[in-house]
């Protein structure tokens, strides 16, 4: 497939650089970009800035100065059809006079589902479909889960050392790797757009779980404690920045005191389960519900065992140091009761495998 200047898949992927401007600003609406060309020359381009706000099509073309009428569009997402927070992008595309629309993906919400192209091309427009369309389909692979779903996509993220430990075994953790995976970790908590770790977690490393990289969006904190025990550690910084910071904490059952005490310091709770286990496929559900379209597990090793065994993970990025730290009860990324058998292991598929500074990431889905 050609990817020369002035291809179609040239135009497509400059729209696919421009659509990932948003990350972590768009949920739990898709990432879209759209470059406007007219003979052969790129003059106008837009992407979806943010949820609430103007989506690509209409960005690229109200700042457009030139006359556009003939002009082709490459968008990376079928253009909507509907009225929303915003117009539909069908509407201003004919209005402008483009001629001809290439397409990445499909929209696989039901408000638009093929109902955009069809206005395209009622309206004498011809339309392309699935240019890089493997490219544009992974970049909302979030998006377009949360609207079958109704659930989050769910990212299992932890780093070891090459021996499979997560921290020596008096419990020192800092640092398994270096820096460049440290500030990969970073990305990812802007990318999606919820963080999520148990009760022993806060307790061990007293985590912020916040972003730390420049422009970065802090992702929607989420702590399972099943019977509020962070309200015995009011001093903790979850505690202390959750009005600062939105942090939901789940709970199965707790004392009316302890809620107060939460809810006072800005914490959302969230029940969901029963008497002593949170249920979290019921938890899901309820944060799905809750707007969030995306979760980053970052553990520690029980939460993971369970997400795993419940075949609630959708991926995995592993970080893995070139280290050898020993200690038969250090403590490994995956804990929980485990697999009877080899053959029952949870496989990993379209893997890659990345280097960073000397870390080794592999990610692949379940």
């Amino acid at each position: 497939m050609s990817d020369n200047a002035g291809s179609k898949e040239f135009y497509m992927r400059r729209a696919l650089e421009l659509a990932k401007q948003g990350m972590g600003y768009t949920s739990p609406n898709p990432m879209v970009g759209c470059v406007i060309v007219k003979d052969g020359k790129i003059v106008a381009e837009g992407y979806h800035e943010r949820c609430g706000e103007y989506h690509a099509e209409r960005n690229a073309l109200l700042r457009c100065k030139e006359d556009v009428t003939g002009a082709e569009a490459y968008v990376t997402l079928e253009p909507c059809c509907h009225y929303g927070k915003t117009p539909p992008c069908t509407e201003i595309i004919i209005e402008r006079g483009i001629k001809k629309v290439y397409i990445g993906s499909m929209d696989s919400n039901p408000l638009v589902g093929g109902k955009g192209v069809k206005i395209l091309q009622e309206a004498g427009i011809e339309v392309e479909c699935g240019i890089l369309k493997e490219e544009c389909d992974k970049l909302n692979e979030v998006f377009f889960h949360y609207i079958e779903k109704k659930t989050p996509f769910v990212v299992m993220k932890y780093a070891m050392t090459l021996d499979g430990k997560i921290a020596a075994y008096t419990g020192d953790s800092k640092w398994v790797t270096g820096q460049a995976a440290r500030n990969h970790v970073q990305m990812l908590r802007k990318k999606y757009s919820g963080i999520l770790v148990g009760i022993g977690t806060v307790k061990e490393d007293n985590p912020m779980l916040n972003c730390r990289i420049e422009e970065g969006v802090n992702p929607t904190r989420i702590i399972c404690d099943s019977h509020l025990a962070i309200a015995d550690n009011i001093e903790c910084n979850i505690v202390k920045t959750a009005k600062d910071i939105k942090t939901i904490v789940a709970y199965a059952q707790a004392e009316e005191e302890k809620k107060k005490v939460l809810e006072h310091a800005g914490i959302i709770l969230v029940q969901a389960g029963n008497k002593e286990k949170i249920d979290l496929k019921l938890l899901l559900n309820k944060l799905g519900a809750m707007g969030i379209d995306s979760i980053l597990v970052e553990g520690g090793g029980k939460i993971h065992g369970s997400f795993l065994e419940e075949d609630l993970v959708n991926k995995v990025y592993a970080y893995i140091a070139p280290k050898l730290v020993g200690g038969e009860n250090a403590k490994t990324p995956v804990g929980g009761k485990g697999f009877e058998k080899m053959s029952d292991a949870r496989m990993l598929k379209d893997i890659q495998v990345e280097q960073l500074g000397d870390d080794i990431l592999v990610s692949g889905y379940l």
